[in-house]
This record gives structure tokens, C-alpha cells and sequence, in this order.
């Protein structure tokens, strides 16, 4: 279902050339959710880390998604910490 989701965002996504000969990459509908590499093949790449980032925080958040419809009853979610000794 994320997979789906990802992969749909990713392909509604624009890109255009800037003066700069960068690219600059975004996904309307999502805010925040660009990138801007030297090269077409990295700014897709680091516009999906975005994405990824993105949905992230929304989900940690509790934030709705648009296109995206997940329960999460936060009370029942098992929460991990990481050992003083592990870090």
C-alpha cells in the first residue's frame, strides 16, 4: 500500500531545467515535498528520500495523507528505545 503510493506520487511528480543547468523536482498537492540535484537521475532519486521523509513524519505525526488512508491507533503502537549502552 505505501509501495503503491510512493510510486504513484513519484510519477505524478514535475521536474523542469533550471538556469543553473540543475534540476528542481516536486509532487503538487504534497508541501515541502521537493529536490534540486546536477542531474535528472538525482533529483528523482533524492525527490523520493523526500517523499519518504515526508510520509515519515505524517505518519509519526498522526497527520492525514492525502491518497493515502491508513488506521493507526496510536495507543496500541509498541514503542522502541534504544539501550544508553547501544548508541
Amino acid at each position: 500500500m505505501i509501495s503503491e503510493f510512493i510510486e504513484k506520487k513519484l510519477k505524478d511528480a514535475h521536474y523542469k531545467l533550471l538556469k543553473n543547468k540543475s534540476y528542481f523536482g516536486e509532487i503538487p498537492g504534497l508541501r515541502g515535498v521537493w529536490s534540486n540535484a546536477k542531474n535528472l537521475e538525482n533529483c528523482r532519486e533524492e525527490l523520493q528520500s523526500a517523499l519518504e521523509d515526508w510520509l515519515l513524519f505524517k505518519l509519526k505525526d498522526g497527520d492525514s495523507i492525502p491518497g493515502l488512508h491508513i488506521g493507526i491507533d496510536r495507543r496500541n503502537m509498541v514503542r522502541m528505545r534504544i539501550p544508553s549502552y547501544a548508541k
